[in-house]
């Protein structure tokens, strides 16, 4: 193993931090993209050079960002610089077009979901959050989007066709969480090619298993008592996060608005795992890459104060799956610290011991190099940070 890459998507651009394997001294890039939203850069599995990025603004929408040379260029996949370009010589951010299916061959899908207030609204499309590429094709590239649906690239990110079953899936009852309608996780399973996991906000799990075309929630035991009045709902839950280890990817751990979850079913059913964690709301959860019932989780005080406990900076890991918890302090702030971390913002490293990251809405990346015992910061005062992604190299 020669190093680490990370991959840091912020509010103002992104960051490539690159280290060798011991992990202390890293290189920090200058600002990709600078001022625009980068809310989720990731490497192919299958070619490390290969990047792929999600650059976004609500003024010049969305484009799509592909790097063949790890991160040294880039170019929006199948597009020329001038053709990005309006007359006034702003960008156009439309590179890249995600249209909702709307085909007979694949049933006429939904074209409205629920809003806030029980009304259906058309499906719209905002930006991407997150991008998945194949474990085996450099070359296939899935996108999670606002509004909720997912989409799939098999050239490199040029064109994009929908996944559209998925939509059928009781879309019409599906709303928007507080940060919107997103699909935010999407899991790939190393040992079934056909089988995906994804995760909307705020509509739950879903799976397929047979490469996309036909879904089915993964609901059974989730609890959303204050928003959901039917205990058995198949769909509305808000799940934050959801994660797996590639050698078990039967056994799923979720991070919920409120909640920390265990399949042991390929999401069949869940059984809560919050255990003595001090706050079982939070964004992201992750699991060590050596180690298949090691779990972490960053405690955030409730919904409406997006802050940790008692402005104390923990990561919580669990070495058993779960109920079990304890504290990890050391090297992070224990006083005065009321940032937070996104859903997207936790990342391990594949290197013995492992390696685990985390960004926060302050701008700094921490990073631990001994699964978790001590943390020192990478970089400090970024803008906020939206995701964070490791490339073991």
């Amino acid at each position: 193993m020669s190093g680490i890459r990370l991959l840091v998507g912020t509010k103002k651009g992104a960051f490539i931090l690159t280290s060798d394997g011991k992990r202390k001294q890293w290189d920090v890039s200058h600002p990709l993209f600078g001022g625009w939203e980068l809310y989720h850069l990731k490497g192919s599995p299958a070619d490390p050079n290969r990047l792929y990025a999600s650059q976004t603004s609500s003024w010049f929408g969305q484009v799509i960002q592909r790097s063949d040379d790890g991160g040294k260029t880039w170019h929006p996949p199948g597009t020329k610089p001038e053709d990005l370009m309006g007359q006034d010589g702003m960008p156009k951010g439309e590179s890249n077009m995600f249209a909702y299916d709307s085909s007979q061959e694949t049933g006429k899908p939904l074209t409205t979901h629920q809003h806030y207030d029980g009304t259906q609204r058309p499906w719209e499309f905002k930006r991407v959050w997150h991008l998945e590429p194949s474990l085996t094709d450099p070359d296939t590239v899935y996108a999670g989007v606002e509004d909720a649906a997912l989409f799939r690239s098999t050239d490199g990110g040029r064109t994009w066709k929908e996944l559209a079953g998925l939509r059928s899936v009781k879309g019409n009852l599906w709303q928007p969480g507080a940060g919107g309608m997103c699909l935010h996780t999407i899991m790939l399973d190393q040992k079934n090619p056909q089988r995906i996991f994804i995760a909307i906000s705020a509509a739950g799990v879903f799976r397929t298993d047979d490469g996309g075309k036909t879904w089915r929630p993964a609901n059974k035991g989730l609890k959303s008592q204050y928003e959901l009045p039917d205990p058995d709902a198949e769909v509305g839950h808000c799940v934050h996060r959801i994660a797996m280890h590639p050698s078990r990817p039967n056994v799923l751990f979720m991070q919920k608005h409120w909640d920390v979850m265990r399949s042991d079913d390929a999401g069949e059913s869940w059984q809560e795992i919050s255990g003595d964690l001090p706050s079982d709301f939070g964004f992201p959860i992750a699991v060590h890459a050596n180690e298949p019932d090691t779990v972490y989780v960053v405690p955030i005080k409730s919904d409406s104060e997006h802050y940790p406990p008692d402005g104390k900076l923990r990561v919580y890991r669990s070495r058993t799956g779960g109920n079990e918890w304890e504290a990890l302090t050391n090297g992070l702030p224990q006083q005065d610290c009321y940032v937070n971390i996104l859903r997207d913002a936790m990342a391990v490293d594949s290197l013995d011991p492992c390696g685990l990251y985390f960004g926060t809405t302050g701008g700094q990346v921490y990073a631990s190099t001994d699964g978790g015992d001590s943390w020192a910061p990478i970089v400090r005062d970024l803008p906020t940070v939206l995701s964070v992604e490791a490339q073991t190299l």
